[in-house]
């Protein structure tokens, strides 16, 4: 079987990050693994440490560690790919997050549906494991609810928190694969996936490829899941206005983030009779108003801040 690179950026969270080299080495699977590790931060070099101290230890695979020096999630992910690419024999690319770790069957459930689908990029299951459990008002935002779909063929594919690349597919786009323009703030992947079905690749989702993800104590609260809301629209219009030059679609698109500014709060009035349904119509608000910012020009930079070790 040809080799696999499991490719994984890395900020200052070294407990993650051993959690998920620990993990990846108790993989079920008859695959040949390489683990790239690029650690993001040049002075510290905590991920570092830890790969560099798994490596004199009989760990399963094939272990490397880049350092890249310059800030930003989409600056760590172009240098693992280029490293992947530069391997020969290597067919596909796995990107995992440092605060995440797979089940034992996940490799082997996502080469399973790539081979069913001939899928070019799958996605798969991203379960959350909560430092402190939030109450049910969790259950509307995004990020903090279990990440699931049916497996098969799907239309689009919008992050890499777990994902299968093709090699091939990644050898077809410009080698500015994760556009730095999008370093601190998020929306890369949602960049990269766009791009990506421009050149005709298949995406399907892959549910048995099972991770889970830490989230501490910091993310499990309606302040950090509000100005989640906000970031990811901020950052899905920048995506938008990047790759979308038309007029007409610029202007539904404007049309749509007006109305739903407009008729969002008096939605909030009226959840908040509705303790449990409260949170819905705050987030689909505070969405809209992140999108109305990148339109008039305001970037929000969600991941200057660290949260989990």
């Amino acid at each position: 079987m040809s080799e696999i690179v499991v490719a994984v950026p890395t900020f200052r969270r070294p407990t993650g990050l051993e959690r998920l080299l620990l993990a990846l080495g108790r993989l079920d699977t008859s695959a040949q693994l390489r683990v790239i590790v690029a650690d993001n931060d040049a002075e510290r070099r905590e991920g570092a440490q830890v790969t560099e101290r798994l490596a004199q230890t009989p760990y399963r695979w094939r272990l490397e560690t880049l350092v890249v020096p310059e800030r930003g999630i989409a600056q760590a992910r172009n240098a693992l790919v280029a490293r992947a690419l530069a391997v020969a024999g290597v067919e596909y690319i796995a990107m995992l997050d440092d605060d995440e770790w797979p089940e034992p069957n996940w490799l082997e459930a996502f080469l399973r549906v790539a081979r069913e689908t001939g899928a070019d990029a799958l996605h798969g299951a991203v379960l959350p494991e909560f430092e402190i459990e939030p109450g049910s008002w969790a259950k509307d935002c995004r990020g903090l609810t279990p990440l699931r779909d049916v497996t098969g063929p799907v239309g689009m594919i919008h992050g890499t928190s777990n994902v299968l690349l093709r090699r091939a597919t990644l050898e077809h786009l410009a080698q500015t694969w994760f556009d730095p323009c999008f370093a601190l703030s998020g929306g890369e992947d949602k960049d990269f996936f766009t791009r990506l079905a421009r050149t005709g690749a298949r995406f399907a989702w892959a549910d048995e490829a099972i991770v889970h993800a830490y989230v501490p104590a910091s993310r499990s609260n309606p302040g950090w899941a509000l100005r989640r809301a906000y970031r990811v629209g901020n950052s899905d219009m920048r995506v938008f206005i990047k790759n979308e030059s038309g007029v007409a679609a610029r202007t539904r698109e404007g049309v749509k983030v007006a109305a739903a500014l407009l008729v969002s709060p008096p939605l909030v009035l009226l959840a908040a009779l509705l303790p449990g349904r409260r949170m819905a119509p705050l987030c689909r608000l505070f969405r809209a108003a992140g999108k109305a910012a990148a339109i008039a020009g305001i970037r929000y930079d969600e991941y200057a801040t660290i949260h989990g070790q």
